[in-house]
């Protein structure tokens, strides 16, 4: 393996351990009943949009309360691409003629409704990103209000406040996995670039990285960009693994819960991103069971709603409290120990069981 090769792959571990840990879930839950696939598949679902948001979020340290608009627009577009053309006078008699006589492939719609996620946020972004601090969450946040009120009025194009049904459901565990897969490479191959790492330095350091002539607005507008695509591509999977799209479930709730795993997982890494979405999608099952009552036999412990919510609170303040950083602590999968790193003759890293001799 030459020097470049091994680089790459020390650099690459975490991307490949936490691929390995999705595709063993996947393999496991493979044999359990179908309402715990389901509960992986929203799992896997969440990871392309929490990972999604992280590309922005985690490189900029701009905490943005707008991405889930961005799985509104993804939804949207592929509803009016994918609908089949017969169903169309049914469920949404007013839409334009090109779009009323449009049937796209599952694939073309996607990657049309991530494009148009894109854009939108190019729109949006070259205003916002010149703002910074809280200035800029709140700006995102005026944001997905302007983006949920007009798809939520909307009657012409997305049926107002009703359910838009008649979507093919082809989101299945392995699509969705497919798609995690290809979000965390491309949020490992951007936090690599330039770009990445100019965009990083601006977020440790503003005012240093300016004097040293690293254009801040481009760098945070690009990564926003990027970010909304693979945002938009989970709305794309959401739309598709229920068949329906309601604008209402693209708000606050969404919004909580995307911020919560964040937070939790660790909001500077991107194994943080994806730990988060694992725990805090199996914390939340759970407490959702639990909010029915717990049957213990012997007694059942009482349940209530809104125990989900209060839970995932408790847990991210319990986190804020006593690891700031996150379960990851801002920090990447590193290698086993029994795998390091020494210098080689050359001046190149190599790697080497420590169980065999210097």
């Amino acid at each position: 393996m030459g020097r470049g090769a091994r680089g790459i792959f020390v650099a690459a571990w975490p991307v490949i351990v936490l691929s390995l840990l999705l595709v063993a879930i996947v393999v496991a839950a493979g044999y359990a009943s179908p309402s715990v696939q389901r509960v992986i598949t929203e799992m896997l679902i969440r990871v392309v949009i929490v990972v999604g948001a992280y590309i922005f979020i985690g490189n900029s340290g701009v905490l943005s309360f707008g991405h889930v608009g961005f799985m509104a627009i993804g939804a949207y577009v592929t509803a009016w691409l994918t609908i089949p053309v017969a169903q169309k006078p049914y469920v949404l008699p007013d839409l334009p003629a090109f779009l009323a006589s449009a049937e796209w492939a599952n694939l073309p719609a996607a990657l049309a409704a991530g494009a148009a996620a894109s854009f939108i946020a190019l729109v949006f972004g070259a205003a916002l990103m010149r703002l910074s601090g809280i200035a800029a969450s709140i700006g995102t946040f005026a944001m997905l209000v302007i983006v949920q009120t007009v798809f939520s009025h909307w009657d012409e194009m997305t049926g107002g406040a009703s359910s838009l049904y008649g979507l093919p459901t082809y989101t299945t565990m392995t699509v969705a996995l497919a798609w995690a897969v290809v979000t965390m490479v491309a949020a490992f191959a951007y936090q690599q670039s330039n770009s990445g790492f100019r965009l990083r330095s601006s977020r440790e350091d503003p005012v240093a990285a300016a004097s040293f002539g690293v254009n801040i607005h481009r760098e945070r507008l690009t990564a926003f960009v990027v970010s909304a695509f693979f945002v938009g591509i989970g709305g794309v999977l959401h739309a598709h693994f229920l068949g329906i799209v309601v604008a209402s479930s693209f708000f606050l709730a969404t919004t909580f819960l995307l911020i919560a795993m964040l937070v939790i997982g660790g909001i500077s890494s991107l194994s943080g991103a994806v730990i988060g979405v694992v725990v805090v999608s199996l914390l939340a099952e759970l407490l959702r069971r639990a909010e029915g009552g717990i049957d213990l036999g012997v007694f059942v412990i009482p349940g209530g709603p809104g125990l989900r919510e209060v839970g995932l609170a408790f847990v991210m303040l319990v986190i804020l409290v006593f690891r700031p950083n996150g379960l990851m602590n801002g920090r990447e999968i590193g290698l086993p120990r029994m795998v390091r790193l020494r210098p080689a003759r050359d001046g190149g890293p190599i790697l080497k069981s420590s169980e065999s001799s210097e």
